[in-house]
């Protein structure tokens, strides 16, 4: 699933990641702005979800027919999000683009493998609830 989410972002103009989001990583303290928060988010495809980070690091992940459980963290300067008996989360290098537009870059796998060694490919785009959204579906560039 992951690999389909990282082609259809290249091939996507829509949904195109924003270039000021390739060199401002938020840092480990930053992160933590996710902890018991919820966001609201859509892949390339514009395939909506949902995802709840609990402060005592539980996850909960819904999208329309679809619910996964699991535990999120921040490791090494990633957000990574490990769903219990399911392989597709993985570790993310996340950039704020917007006042509450978050957009996450695909680095690696599993948390032991953070922060990875290859190119951070984009995945999604979303925003915190209880917050205006800042996030467009057009181009930011």
């Amino acid at each position: 699933m992951m690999l389909t989410i990282g082609v259809l972002a290249l091939c996507s103009p829509a949904l195109a990641p924003s270039t000021s989001a390739m060199t401002a990583w938020l840092n480990d303290e930053e992160l933590q702005r996710f902890s018991d928060a919820t966001l609201d988010g859509r892949y390339v495809s514009g395939k909506a979800f949902t995802e709840h980070y609990s402060a005592d690091g539980r996850l909960k992940y819904v999208e329309r027919d679809m619910t996964l459980a699991g535990h999120w963290s921040i490791t090494q300067g990633t957000l990574c999000t490990i769903y219990d008996y399911d392989e597709t989360g993985g570790c993310y290098r996340v950039a704020q683009v917007d006042t509450n537009c978050y957009e996450f870059y695909f680095v690696s796998r599993t948390e032991q493998a953070a922060p990875g060694d290859g190119k951070p490919r984009w995945t999604a785009r979303g925003a915190i609830q209880g917050k205006p959204s800042a996030c467009k579906d057009e181009p930011s560039v």
